[in-house]
């Protein structure tokens, strides 16, 4: 298997030494759980029995961890902003404090 990672290396004209180990390392964060694919997706791509074994070759990428971060914040955001909505006579949306009296409404999360 390294034969192969040294031809594809000298190829694409790298000069660091590259193993198994960090082509595993590599496909594991970068390819993978850097691009949003669950750890147990990775697990199972990488034939793993546990995501025991699979935490050993995937470390969280912090940018990874800020993008997740996001997500949070945007969907408590859109959450708040539902919670503050109602539905006039004409079936619009409008803000809360527009109209009396106030009917709250729950809104798709597709929304």
């Amino acid at each position: 298997m390294n034969e192969y990672l040294k031809e594809i290396m000298d190829v694409c004209g790298i000069e660091k030494k590259v193993t198994y180990h960090s082509a595993r390392h590599t496909f594991a964060t970068t390819v993978t759980l850097a691009k949003g694919v669950p750890i147990e997706t990775v697990s199972k791509m990488m034939g793993h029995k546990t995501l025991k074994m699979t935490m050993h070759y995937a470390k969280i990428i912090d940018s990874k961890v800020s993008v997740d971060m996001q997500q949070v914040r945007a969907y408590f955001k859109l959450s708040q902003i539902q919670s503050q909505l109602v539905i006039s006579n004409e079936n619009t949306l409008i803000p809360q404090m527009i109209i009396q009296p106030q009917i709250p409404v729950k809104i798709a999360s597709n929304f």
